[in-house]
């Protein structure tokens, strides 16, 4: 594509997500769908500058105003993902000086909200919560994420998957807690390689493969994903229980589940059994109440850890949608706490950084609940003999252990779980 045809593409893509009326990947596959003629480097262009653009809103918003042209152009421009003399043969002179000109602006010379890129109602609990280390999550924030696999273990072996992946070309490194997974520098395409068509692993971050593994779940149990989403986590439990036992995986999105249906045809499994909810309260769930040995509560939050991956998230949100949120957690939470048995074990987790949709819901629960012992976290990764165990987890105010993962600590999205036992 020429370049000036490639930038005003970019500049409609970043127009359309700005109006923050949808998901920005949703907005980016539905352009995609519209412009079947775009290539692949076109695709990984028009993507990259988008998602560049969500994470230095507040620099590129601070330089546009002496930019020329549409502000859309402006901050395309500004975040345009390929090289500069390709770039620049699409611009006017007026538009190589501004550019220039911006570019010689040191990270030093400028506020602290234009390095930063965060929201205002943002940048406080994150500081309150990491001091020195508030800088380096920033920075981890605003390169983007890697790409994480998990190994199929009900069907493949780690080591099988990383020699297949290798005489493909693809370069994968076993991950450094989760002993199910592989991590692969770029972004390679993968779901056509032979490996995955046959279900040998699945896209997964590896602080999400540590929440399935919290619940430790064994062969022959009754198991319950109280918000199963996509799936993810409930095939890396399935594995886990070798396809034995019933593992339900509930969602109240019926669309979600359907979504789900090829993912779990691939892996193998016959244990698992999607089951679309009303509520949290829904008949379903009444029917079930003290008979799981164990509930992953997988709650549905702001995403506040995903910022890597979804930079639109914290634009499109505000403290008062993280205390609506907090709202929902508790009752949901609440809810699935009925179903776990005696001696049964119960996981609450969220991909957020904020403690008002963790510490604050675990510690109230923890009080209002006290036949639910709750475990050391560390401890249960240890177990469980996962590397470091100790440094993936931090104290609450009563004392609790809880997983805390953070990007820049742990490079992996960034994950909150509590743990308890049912005595």
């Amino acid at each position: 594509m020429h370049p000036k045809a490639l930038l005003d593409a970019c500049s409609e893509l970043v127009r359309l997500t700005l109006k923050f009326d949808h998901p920005a990947d949703a907005i980016v596959s539905r352009f995609f769908r519209d412009h079947r003629g775009l290539g692949p480097r076109e695709r990984a262009t028009l993507a990259e500058t988008v998602y560049t653009v969500l994470r230095k809103k507040n620099l590129f918003d601070h330089f546009a105003p002496s930019g020329s042209g549409p502000k859309e152009r402006r901050l395309a421009i500004l975040g345009f993902y390929g090289p500069g003399d390709f770039l620049r043969s699409a611009l006017s002179d007026q538009e190589i000086n501004w550019l220039d000109q911006c570019e010689k602006i040191q990270p030093q010379d400028l506020m602290d909200r234009h390095r930063h890129n965060l929201p205002e109602w943002l940048v406080q609990p994150l500081k309150d919560q990491l001091g020195d280390g508030f800088w380096p999550l920033v920075e981890s924030f605003n390169k983007g994420a890697g790409l994480d696999l998990r190994v199929n273990t009900f069907k493949a072996k780690r080591t099988d998957v990383q020699k297949a992946l290798a005489e493909s070309g693809i370069k994968a490194l076993p991950t450094p807690y989760s002993p199910w997974g592989l991590r692969i520098s770029g972004k390679p395409a993968l779901n056509k390689h032979p490996a995955f068509v046959a279900g040998d692993f699945e896209v997964q971050d590896e602080g999400s493969q540590l929440l399935a593994m919290l619940l430790d779940a064994k062969r022959g149990e009754m198991v319950v994903d109280f918000c199963a989403g996509a799936g993810g986590k409930t095939l890396a439990i399935g594995a886990a229980m070798r396809s034995t036992g019933r593992l339900y995986a509930f969602d109240t999105s019926a669309g979600r589940l359907d979504a789900f249906k090829s993912r779990l045809a691939r892996s193998g499994l016959s244990n698992v059994h999607p089951a679309a909810i009303a509520h949290e309260r829904d008949d379903r769930v009444k029917r079930l109440s003290g008979k799981i040995d164990r509930v992953l509560v997988d709650a549905p939050c702001t995403g506040m850890g995903t910022l890597r991956r979804n930079p639109d998230l914290k634009w499109r949100q505000d403290m008062k949608a993280v205390e609506e949120m907090a709202v929902k957690q508790t009752a949901i939470l609440q809810s699935a706490a009925r179903l776990v048995k005696s001696g049964g074990r119960l996981v609450y987790a969220t991909c957020s950084v904020l403690p008002q949709e963790n510490e604050a819901i675990a510690q109230a629960f923890s009080e209002a609940n006290k036949d639910f012992e709750p475990l050391d976290v560390g401890e249960v990764l240890t177990q469980l003999k996962v590397e470091q165990a100790a440094t993936l987890c931090s104290g609450g105010d009563n004392g609790q252990c809880y997983l805390r993962l953070w990007p820049h600590q742990h490079q992996t999205d960034g994950f909150f779980a509590a743990v308890w036992q049912r005595k």
